[in-house]
């Protein structure tokens, strides 16, 4: 099967039937048509081969950007202007979305990044408490009881196409420190690399964005340059 028939396939079936803590909601814009449609329109263009890629981990998606348009780290704007695929959202730009996007021409261009690599994150679906952005790991209890469905995910992510050797983390903290224990119990990867995460870069180190690009991609060349040879 196809990477992006893996993909939407993956999706199109995701479950989510989890007890969530008071005054918490899931975001799971794949049950909405004009995202699949989106979807089915981006991971065809981008994917439609049988290559396998490193896995790229961000945290959970967010309102404005993978929270629209299902595709991690993606808003409505950089779905139409730099991958090419129209949308009815209304444009507004996602900080960590202008990150990703600069620092994927950066590595070589769009095309050539996604054919290398895949973004998703530990939870695929968003949360949000009073009409703002949760973070899994902001609420124990979340973080708890998400955690089969994070298992499940991953899982069945793995079979893609993804290569085990390395993984990327989006956020060196938290994040990272979440991953990390998990990846020691289930063993999915052999090395977990972390990154500063794109919303932490734009927000409180713009003025060092070139020298976390820098490092992103130092990084990834160095994992991609080993499984080449």
């Amino acid at each position: 099967m196809k990477f992006s028939n893996s993909i939407l396939r993956f999706i199109s079936h995701m479950d989510f039937s989890i007890d969530l803590p008071a005054n918490t909601e899931v975001m799971h814009p794949f049950k909405e048509p004009d995202v699949m449609g989106a979807c089915r329109s981006f991971y065809r263009k981008f994917y439609d081969d049988n290559d396998e890629r490193f896995m790229i981990i961000g945290i959970n998606p967010g309102r404005f950007g993978g929270g629209i348009t299902g595709i991690p780290f993606t808003d409505p704007l950089h779905l139409q202007n730099d991958c090419g695929i129209e949308n009815k959202w209304q444009k507004k730009q996602e900080l960590s979305a202008n990150f990703m996007y600069e620092m994927m021409y950066a590595s070589g261009g769009i095309q050539s990044f996604y054919n290398r690599f895949y973004i998703t994150s530990i939870s695929p679906l968003g949360f949000t408490r009073n009409n703002r952005n949760l973070n899994y790991y902001d609420d124990r209890e979340l973080q708890n009881n998400i955690k089969p469905f994070v298992i499940d995910c991953m899982q069945r992510q793995l079979k893609f196409g993804i290569r085990t050797n390395a993984a990327f983390c989006l956020g060196d903290g938290k994040n990272f420190k979440y991953l990390s224990k998990l990846n020691d119990e289930m063993k999915w990867f052999r090395q977990i690399i972390p990154l500063s995460h794109p919303r932490f870069i734009m927000q409180y180190r713009l003025k060092k964005k070139q020298e976390y690009i820098s490092f992103y991609l130092t990084q990834f060349e160095k994992y991609l340059s080993s499984h080449e040879c």
